[in-house]
């Protein structure tokens, strides 16, 4: 299978004052098109900032990114950014859900402003697929935490991006919800075979995936099956 993401020698430092702190050291990682990869490690060590990295959320202090086969390094701020509109679809812990809209407005809303006519099909297709065929009209008040987020996930879909993005997609979640969320990522990426990168620290979440990447200070500490990393 073809890598749909990769990183060459990722590099990330910070200023705090005058003190440069590095938060990616090196990073080399190869993510093959439709699998399903989680990235682990204790706070601080990197996890997140590889994902805005590869998200293209934030430019590497050095080193490349390529997603679907694009050097993204060549790219302008614009052709980032419509890179990240049609190939990349983001899930973060906070819902960012327009709180007056429904679950249905909600999911339409990219697909509105993309021009798109069949906005409410799809977005009504999108919300059958995450189990909420039932609460279209209901508003994020409505719905519990678990619902928002699959709200959230059905809108990241809409692009059909070749590569999901989630940031601690649980960590506002009771543990019951997390692993129904996280079975959720299970569910689409053996059915639609989007490519799944999720950021979580926690082991039962992380042996829900195919691959686990851990990190230790900016740096690949293994990957692999996390009974063998640990």
């Amino acid at each position: 299978m073809s890598a749909i993401l990769k990183t060459e020698n990722l590099k990330k430092d910070f200023l705090m004052g005058k003190i440069k702190v590095p938060a990616l050291r090196g990073v080399n990682i190869e993510i093959e098109q439709g699998s399903f990869t989680a990235v682990m490690g204790a706070s601080g060590s990197g996890k997140t900032t590889l994902l805005n990295m590869v998200g293209l959320l934030d430019a590497p202090s050095s080193g490349k990114v390529y997603v679907d086969g694009i050097d993204t390094s060549d790219l302008s701020g614009t052709q980032m950014a419509k890179m990240r509109l049609e190939k990349l679809g983001f899930i973060f812990q906070f819902f960012n859900l327009f709180l007056e809209l429904t679950a249905l407005e909600n999911v339409m809303v990219p697909l509105m402003l993309a021009g798109r006519g069949d906005a409410e099909k799809r977005a009504k297709e999108l919300l059958e697929l995450v189990g909420l065929g039932d609460r279209l009209d209901h508003k994020p008040s409505e719905l519990s935490g678990g619902q928002q987020q699959r709200v959230t996930i059905a809108r990241a879909l809409v692009n059909e991006p070749v590569l999901l993005l989630a940031d601690e997609p649980t960590a506002n979640l009771d543990s019951k919800t997390a692993v129904e969320v996280v079975g959720l990522f299970r569910k689409l990426n053996k059915e639609t075979g989007v490519t799944v990168f999720m950021v979580t620290h926690e082991e039962e979440l992380g042996r829900m995936a195919d691959r686990i990447i851990w990190l230790r200070d900016g740096l690949i500490k293994n990957i692999g099956n996390i009974d063998k990393i640990n």
